[in-house]
This record gives C-alpha cells, sequence and structure tokens, in this order.
C-alpha cells in the first residue's frame, strides 16, 4: 500500500481509510484526527487530503474518477457492487480495473473466482490474477 500521503507514515494493511475522491488511501490516525478537528470547531466533513466536501458532491468526483478510467476509483466501485450483492457488476469492474493495472483488482478477481460468486468456479483464473496481483506487488497475494 505504500505511506499515508498525510502523515508518511507506512500504511497498515487493514487500518487504512480510502478515499474516492481523490484516490488516496490514509491511515486511521490522519482520519479520525480529520473528524475530531471537524467535530471540534463545526466544520462541514470534507477529505483529509484534497479537502473536498464530503456528500453529494463526493459521489460526482467519484464518478468523474470512474469516467477518467483511473484504476483505484474504479476498483472501489467494484467493491461497492459486491457489497451490495451485486457480484456480475462487481467482476466487470474489477476486470476494466485489472485490465488497467491495478493489483487490488487482482486480488479479488481471485478471490471471487475461488468462491464462485456470481461466477462458475475457475482455478485457471484464481491463479493467473493471484499471481497478476503478487507481481504487482500486493501484499497478501504475495504470500
Amino acid at each position: 500500500e505504500g505511506d499515508c500521503p498525510i502523515c508518511c507514515l507506512p500504511l497498515p494493511l487493514e487500518k487504512s481509510t480510502f478515499m474516492a475522491c481523490c484516490s488516496k488511501t490514509i491511515c486511521k490516525g490522519c482520519s479520525f484526527a480529520s473528524a475530531i478537528r471537524e467535530i471540534e470547531e463545526s466544520l462541514e466533513r470534507i477529505c483529509p487530503f484534497c479537502r473536498h466536501p464530503a456528500g453529494v458532491e463526493s459521489d460526482k468526483i467519484k464518478l468523474k474518477r470512474v469516467k477518467a478510467n483511473d484504476p483505484i476509483a474504479i476498483c472501489a466501485f467494484g467493491m461497492r457492487r459486491y457489497n451490495e450483492g451485486d457480484y456480475k457488476s462487481a467482476i466487470v469492474y474489477w476486470e476494466k480495473s485489472a485490465k488497467l493495472g491495478d493489483a487490488e483488482a487482482h486480488y479479488l478477481l481471485s478471490n471471487i473466482y475461488w468462491e464462485g460468486k456470481g461466477v462458475a468456479t475457475d482455478m485457471v483464473k484464481v491463479y493467473n490474477h493471484l499471481e497478476e496481483a503478487a507481481i504487482a506487488g500486493h501484499p497478501i497475494a504475495r504470500h
């Protein structure tokens, strides 16, 4: 994942927040500090990195990033579809993101082909996507 773009500390695998407006992943500490500041000073919720306001405008920004072929934003839209139970749409988004070189999308595709959600279980695709994710540096896929 790399480092938090705000505090420059290494990002832990599971304790980080993805900001779809700017496609940055920030640590929970920076996210928490920003939320505390907003509460204490009665400020509007904004992205701690790019300062775009959250809410309806945030969705417009996310769609703009998807239309611009931002692989991280496309992968995030796939995750949203997956969480809604729309596995086929999730696969479409993740395949597009994977073609653009996103390691996370390759890893998620390997999982969905393993689980067989929305598609038939396909071990060849599982290993191909897992290998692509590992080559691209995905930390879990490398193990």
